[in-house]
């Protein structure tokens, strides 16, 4: 990858990066969903690691999340340097120089892959640094600015971690982790659409081709409820398929339901204030939403329910 230097006006050069910028780097937030989903994907396995070894490459994993985060940060540092959301990360402000996100990146790219090659197996090492890949050039420098498409094709980068979870486990592929890949992907176009509609006069002012950008809020709620109705099923099908147990089920009819109500509530609310607070409550119930699915099948194998 190669990227221009930064040129927006409001970029402080002189700052001196502390270790909390490049925490910031990693994108901590999205770095504990990874861990989580990981997690949910090694708990679910058949067999499994001494408790060490899955410990670091549960952490490898993570870092591997951490370095894509720090290269999309890296070569998006333009766009974020004009969007409200993101203008105060490391990189825009000046606090940390483009190359040393670029460093940070690329060796903690490299770093976890081996580590979690050493430790669990290079299966699993080959899916992350896919991953990596994937969100780092694919998603971040291919899709981003090119097509309204980006969060859809991109979201599969966000779903394999319980994969590689499941691969670090055992040495292979299955069903069980690829309905979770599914769930996720499924799940990532009505969370991050949601926001883009608040949040629809950054991404026009940053050029970057989001979904109400490009066509518009109204067929992005239609866009939302169609990929809502989808994902409901798809979030009860573990039950069905027989590795989750009756609290799964309870759990994500009812919050299928919930996450569905508020899909069709920010079709129908489109003015205004309510508007904007239905988009605002869909986005945060939908982190709600695949924290308790997930935390059900965990909770449910640690309690040996199934």
């Amino acid at each position: 990858m190669a990227h221009a230097t930064l040129t927006h006006p409001d970029i402080d050069v002189a700052g001196e990066a502390t270790v909390a910028d490049y925490v910031a780097l990693l994108k901590p937030r999205v770095m504990s969903l990874v861990i989580f989903t990981a997690l949910v994907g090694m708990a679910i396995a058949p067999t499994g690691l001494h408790p060490v070894l899955a410990g670091i490459s549960l952490l490898a994993i993570a870092v591997g999340a951490g370095a894509s985060a720090a290269l999309n940060m890296w070569w998006d540092a333009d766009i974020d340097a004009v969007m409200t959301r993101t203008r105060n990360r490391p990189v825009p402000t000046g606090r940390v120089q483009p190359e040393a996100a670029l460093a940070f990146g690329m060796a903690l790219s490299v770093g976890s892959v081996l580590t979690l090659g050493l430790t669990a197996n290079w299966l699993a090492a080959g899916l992350l640094a896919f991953t990596i890949w994937f969100y780092a050039h694919f998603y971040t420098v291919v899709l981003k600015r090119r097509t309204a498409q980006n969060i859809v094709i991109g979201g599969a980068s966000g779903a394999l971690p319980p994969v590689i979870g499941w691969a670090a486990m055992t040495g292979s592929l299955a069903v069980p982790p690829l309905v979770l890949f599914t769930i996720i992907f499924l799940w990532t176009p009505p969370h991050f659409w949601a926001l883009a509609l608040l949040k629809n006069e950054d991404y026009t002012r940053a050029g970057v081709p989001m979904l109400p950008v490009v066509a518009g809020p109204t067929a992005t709620r239609w866009q939302i409820l169609l990929y809502a109705v989808v994902l409901v099923p798809a979030g009860i099908s573990p039950w069905f398929l027989g590795f989750a147990g009756p609290a799964y089920l309870a759990v994500s009819v009812v919050a299928g339901a919930v996450f569905l109500a508020g899909a069709v509530n920010v079709l129908v609310r489109r003015e205004g204030k309510a508007a904007a607070r239905a988009c605002g409550q869909l986005f945060g119930f939908s982190l709600i939403y695949l924290f308790l699915l997930f935390a059900t099948l965990l909770g449910e194998r640690i309690a040996g329910l199934v």
